[in-house]
């Protein structure tokens, strides 16, 4: 469970932040928001390791 939610956020930050760059989006805190995202996912994926 816990690493597949961590391969799902993985896939979230991978999705978003092609898409920042793609279509040069731009929301509110979105360096704070992905840098979150990126470290949930690193961490769940390693504790599941």
């Amino acid at each position: 469970m816990m690493k597949d939610l961590g391969l799902l956020l993985l896939g979230v930050w991978l999705v978003v932040s092609g898409a920042q760059e793609l279509l040069a989006l731009d929301f509110r805190h979105d360096e704070v928001i992905m840098a979150l995202l990126g470290i949930a996912a690193g961490v769940l994926i390693v504790v599941r390791r």
